[in-house]
């Protein structure tokens, strides 16, 4: 057993020091434009949150924490595909023009979709659901993988200026919370609702 707990330990501060490596070999892209992050960076944001989760899922141990923490997972990745299939992708096609990457992230999308779609029709303790709940993470971390060393390079060298606009990061940034409220209200999943100035109700995104 205490071998166990120690390869444990091990295994969650070696994956935590490959999501600091991440951001560390990451361009600092705000540095030379101000504090406002681009949208590669509020991207990124999303992919290091979602490494998290899926390295603290995989800790858990009892059924009730495991569901909430999968839900919010499968939420996260329908919000940020969307995103990325309905702006950021049209806008890095024009930009690089490299339409077989771009193919190849949406069909990686697709699979993903299909892979939630199974998981959140099943409940945790049932049979190969934490295996799915690995694959999809295993998946997910690739896809990033490809994108943060193969399509954001491209997206950088081919000048895709838009990406610094004001105007393109808060239809991001709107599109992200019109997202999580509709996901939410249509899984029935209110757990991070919060109240928007002015008492309109929006989705609070779970806290990283």
């Amino acid at each position: 057993m205490a071998t166990k707990a120690k390869t444990k330990v091990r295994t969650k501060a070696s994956r935590a020091a490959e999501r600091q490596s991440s951001r560390s070999q990451g361009p600092n892209r705000s540095s030379a434009r101000g504090s406002s992050p681009t949208a590669l960076e509020l991207l990124e944001e999303d992919h290091r949150q979602v490494e998290e989760w899926f390295d603290e899922y995989d800790e858990l141990q009892d059924d009730k924490s495991k569901a909430e923490l999968a839900e919010k997972i499968c939420l996260a990745l329908e919000v940020h595909t969307t995103i990325e299939e309905e702006i950021f992708y049209p806008e890095a096609r024009k930009a690089t023009k490299d339409n077989d990457l771009l193919d190849e992230a949406v069909v990686e999308h697709a699979s993903a979709k299909r892979l939630i779609e199974e998981i959140q029709s099943m409940q945790v303790g049932d049979e190969l659901y934490d295996a799915k709940m690995r694959v999809l993470g295993e998946q997910a971390k690739l896809h990033i993988r490809e994108e943060e060393e193969e399509l954001f390079p491209e997206i950088e060298s081919a000048k895709m200026d838009v990406l610094d606009l004001p105007r393109f990061r808060g239809e991001m940034r709107a599109w992200d919370q019109a997202l999580w409220l509709y996901v939410m209200l249509s899984s029935g999943f209110v757990a991070f609702f919060g109240s928007a100035p002015g008492g309109a109700i929006l989705p609070s995104r779970p806290a990283h």
